[in-house]
C-alpha cells in the first residue's frame, strides 16, 4: 500500500504561502528580522521605562465541536491516493476514518473523496443583518459591508440551538483582508476613505444563524435574532492587569473602552456558550508619518512587530489611533483573547488580558475534574512561546442566568503561565537534520514558569523580576524572555483532546532556525515543512511530558517522522496550522502555505493504537487557499476557505481563482458544509445526538 501522488513533490526552500498573503496576513513578517531578540541585556529596563514614561504622558491625556470522520467540505470528489488495506483505519478514537483520501492537486476546488457532497454555506458579501444589501462587487460600501460576511474567515465554532429545531449559531472570525483582491483599482500608496472603512468592516466576526435543510447535510443562512456582525469599530471591554497608564489613549482616559478587534485568527469556545477569538498579527495595522524616537518604546515594539514607519494599509491616514506618534497606546489595546457571548446581540464583547498579550492563535479550553478551567494559547511567531492559563475561580454547572455571570468572570482570576521544553536525547543526538535520536523518539519534559497571578480582588501580581503585572499583561513576550521560555517554531493552534485530555500543538515552521538553534522539540534548521507535539500535561500544575507526533514533510524524506507510522502508508503533509478532534477524540490538522507544491488541505491523524501516526489526506482547498476553522461531526463538518486565490501575479482583471462561483466570478472566501452521501440531515445530525449549548468540544 503505498501513496499515488497527482502531482511531484516539490521542496522549495519556503513555504508556498504567496508573498500577496504575507503582506496583508501579517505585515510580512518573515522578510522582517525575528522580533525575539531575548538575551537583550536590558529587555527588564526597557519594560519599566515605557511603563514610566507612558504613565507621564497617559497622565497628561472568544466549537462547539471539532472534528468528524468521513465528513469533511468537498465541492469536487476525487480519486484517493492510498490502496483499499487503509479503510477500516481509525484516528484515535472509535469512529471509521476509512475514507480513500485525495491525492496531492493544484485544483481549483474544494476536494475530498468520493462518497461526499457539500456547498458553500455563505460567502463574503453576503447578507447577515436584516437590510443588508445584496454583495455587489463593483459597488462595495462600509456600510454596505458592516451588514454582510466578512472577508477571511478562520476560527468557526457551531452551537446547536436548544429552542429552534434544525437550527445553529455559526460564529466565526474574519482575519483580514487583502485590498488588492477586494478593490478593483485599489492603489496601496493612496487608498479611499470609503475602502479603509469597509475594510474595517470586513475585519472582526460574524454571529449568523444557519438553518439545516431536509433531504442532505446542508446548512443555509437566515437573518435570525442572534445574527451580528463584530468590525474593528465595535466597543469592547478590555479586562485585567493591563488597565492602567499603559491602555489609556486621549479617546478612553480609563483604559478600558476598545474600539474594534483586529486579526482574530483562531480561538476557541466554552462550556458556558461563549467564544473565545485571538488576536494575531495586530502588528501591521499600525504605522505613523511622525516620530517616534524613544529607544525603549521603539524596543517594545520591535518585539511585537511593530515598525515606526507608515503601515503598509495607511490606517493611520484616516484614524489617529492607528497612529503610533499622535497614540502611543492604543497598540497595547491589541493582542488579547477576545470573548464573545453570541447568545446576547447588544453584548459588549471582552478583551481578557489576564491570559496575556501577544499574536494569539488561539485560545482553547480544558476543564479539570474540580471545574477549574485551563486555556491554552499559542504565539505564532518564529521562536515564540506557548502559554497557558489556569483560573482560580471554579467553572458552575448549567447554563442558567446565575451559572453564565459566574463563568463569565473565569478569565479574569488566574495564573498565566509560560512553557519550557526539554529533551530526553544528548544534545549531540540533535544535529539539526531530524535525524531521530538513539532512543526512537523526539521527547522529553517541560515546565510551566507563572508569569503573573490575578486574584478575587482583582489585584494582580507579577512573578518576573524588574516587571509589574501591569507590564506582565501588556508585555507578556518580554516576560516570557526574562525567565527562559524556550523558543518554538511558529506555535500555532493549541487543542486539548476531548477524551485522552493530551494536548497537540502545531508548530508550522521557521526557516529561519539555524543548525545552532536546535533542539529536540524543535530538531531541525531551516524547518520549511513543521511538526506536531503532542503534550501530557498536568492541566493545573506545572509539569508535562511531550514528544513530537508528526514531524512533517515529504515521507519519503529522511528528516520526516509519522510516530513510528510506516511513512510509505502516509499523505505528505506540510506546515501544520490548525489541530481539532472528531466526537471520537480523533485528531484532524489543517495545513496553511504547504512548502510540497500542492494546495492546503485538512488531515486525519491517528493518535493511539497500531495505526499511531496515520496520516490521511482528506480534502484540499482551492488555488491559493487556506484550510481554517475545521469542525468535524459524526454527520456533517464545516470547513473555511481562507484567501482563495491568493497568488502572486494574479490580479482583478486577471484572478488566479474562480471559486466558489465558478465562470469568471471573483475569488470569495467562504464557509462550506459536507456530508457524507445519503445523509438527510434533520434534528440531531450533530455527532448523532442533539448537543446542548455549551457542550464542551475542542
Amino acid at each position: 500500500m503505498s501513496v499515488r501522488r497527482l502531482l511531484p513533490i516539490a521542496t522549495p526552500g519556503i513555504s508556498n504561502r504567496q508573498h500577496l498573503t504575507c503582506l496583508y496576513k501579517c505585515g510580512d513578517q518573515c522578510a522582517a528580522p525575528v522580533p525575539n531578540a531575548s538575551g537583550n541585556p536590558y529587555f527588564g529596563d526597557v519594560a519599566t521605562e515605557i511603563s514610566r514614561r507612558g504613565a507621564l504622558k497617559a497622565a497628561g491625556v472568544v466549537a462547539l465541536a471539532v472534528g468528524a470522520t468521513q465528513v469533511l467540505p468537498a465541492t469536487v470528489a476525487a480519486q484517493g491516493s492510498l490502496g483499499a488495506g487503509a479503510l477500516g483505519s481509525t484516528g484515535g478514537g472509535t469512529l471509521d476514518t476509512g475514507f480513500i483520501p485525495v491525492a496531492p492537486n493544484t485544483a481549483d476546488a474544494v476536494v475530498v473523496p468520493a462518497g461526499y457532497s457539500s456547498h458553500v454555506v455563505i460567502r463574503w458579501g453576503d447578507p447577515v443583518i436584516p437590510g443588508a444589501p445584496a454583495f455587489d462587487f463593483e459597488n462595495q460600501t462600509a456600510a454596505a459591508q458592516s451588514l454582510q460576511y466578512g472577508y477571511n474567515c478562520d476560527l468557526a465554532v457551531l452551537y446547536p440551538m436548544d429552542d429552534r429545531d434544525n437550527r445553529f449559531l455559526l460564529i466565526v472570525n474574519h482575519e483580514y483582508t487583502t485590498e488588492p483582491t477586494m478593490f478593483r483599482g485599489y492603489d496601496s500608496a493612496a487608498p479611499t476613505r470609503e475602502q479603509v472603512e469597509t475594510a474595517w468592516a470586513a475585519h472582526g466576526m460574524t454571529v449568523v444563524e444557519l438553518t439545516s435543510r431536509a433531504g442532505d447535510g446542508g446548512l443555509d443562512p437566515v437573518m435570525g435574532s442572534y445574527n451580528r456582525r463584530i468590525t474593528a469599530t465595535t466597543p469592547f471591554e478590555l479586562r485585567g492587569p493591563a488597565v492602567g497608564p499603559l491602555t489609556r489613549t486621549t479617546a478612553d482616559p480609563t483604559g478600558t473602552r476598545v474600539l474594534g478587534t483586529l486579526n482574530n485568527c483562531a480561538g476557541g469556545h466554552t462550556p458556558w456558550g461563549t467564544v473565545l477569538s485571538g488576536e494575531e498579527n495586530f502588528n501591521q495595522y499600525f504605522g505613523t508619518t511622525g516620530s517616534v524616537t524613544d529607544p525603549a518604546r521603539v524596543e517594545a515594539l520591535r518585539r511585537y512587530g511593530v515598525s515606526v514607519r507608515e503601515s503598509g494599509r495607511k490606517w493611520e491616514r484616516f484614524d489617529s489611533r492607528f497612529d503610533l506618534a499622535a497614540e502611543p497606546n492604543e497598540v497595547n489595546r491589541f493582542g488579547y483573547i477576545v470573548e464573545v457571548d453570541p447568545w446576547n446581540p447588544d453584548s459588549t464583547p471582552v478583551k481578557h488580558s489576564a491570559l496575556g498579550r501577544f499574536k494569539h492563535e488561539g485560545g482553547t479550553v480544558h476543564v479539570t475534574a474540580d471545574g477549574t478551567v485551563v486555556i491554552y494559547s499559542g504565539d505564532d511567531e518564529r521562536f515564540d512561546y506557548l502559554y497557558k492559563f489556569v483560573s482560580s475561580r471554579k467553572m458552575v454547572p448549567g447554563r442558567d442566568a446565575a451559572a453564565r455571570a459566574q463563568n463569565m468572570r473565569i478569565l479574569d482570576e488566574g495564573t498565566l503561565y509560560v512553557a519550557t521544553f526539554t529533551g530526553n536525547s544528548p544534545e549531540s543526538e540533535i544535529d539539526g537534520t531530524g535525524t531521530l535520536p538513539s532512543d526512537g523518539a523526539f521527547d522529553g519534559t517541560g515546565g510551566w514558569i507563572p508569569l503573573m497571578t490575578v486574584d478575587s480582588a482583582g489585584n494582580a501580581v507579577s512573578h518576573v523580576t524588574g516587571m509589574t503585572a501591569e507590564q506582565v499583561a501588556v508585555y507578556t513576550r518580554m516576560a516570557g524572555d526574562a525567565v527562559g521560555a524556550t523558543k518554538m517554531d511558529r506555535p500555532e493552534d493549541v487543542e486539548p483532546s476531548p477524551t485522552t485530555g493530551k494536548v497537540y500543538m502545531a508548530l508550522t515552521n521557521n526557516t529561519a532556525r539555524t543548525v545552532g538553534q536546535v533542539d529536540e522539540a524543535n530538531p531541525r534548521h531551516n524547518n520549511k515543512h513543521g511538526q506536531v507535539v503532542e503534550i501530557t500535561d498536568d492541566h493545573a500544575g506545572t509539569t508535562f511530558g511531550w514528544n513530537l507526533l508528526l514531524v512533517c514533510g515529504d515521507p519519503a524524506a529522511a528528516d520526516t517522522y509519522f510516530g513510528g507510522f510506516d511513512k510509505s502508508k502516509v499523505s505528505p503533509i506540510s506546515c501544520p496550522d490548525n489541530v481539532a478532534f472528531d466526537p471520537a477524540g480523533g485528531l484532524w490538522v489543517s495545513t496553511d502555505g504547504n512548502a510540497l507544491g500542492f494546495n492546503d488541505g485538512l488531515y486525519s491523524v491517528a493518535t493511539e493504537g497500531p495505526n499511531r501516526g496515520e496520516t490521511k489526506l482528506f480534502l484540499t482547498v482551492p488555488i491559493g487557499a487556506e484550510t481554517c476553522g475545521p469542525l468535524l461531526f459524526a454527520d456533517r463538518a464545516i470547513v473555511n476557505v481562507q484567501h482563495p486565490g491568493e497568488k502572486d501575479g494574479a490580479s482583478i482583471e486577471n484572478p488566479a481563482s474562480h471559486w466558489p462561483d465558478g465562470g469568471t466570478s471573483q475569488p470569495r472566501p467562504s464557509t462550506v458544509v459536507a456530508w457524507r452521501d445519503g445523509f438527510t440531515g434533520g434534528t440531531g445530525s450533530l455527532s448523532g445526538g442533539s448537543l446542548p449549548m455549551g457542550s464542551l468540544g475542542s
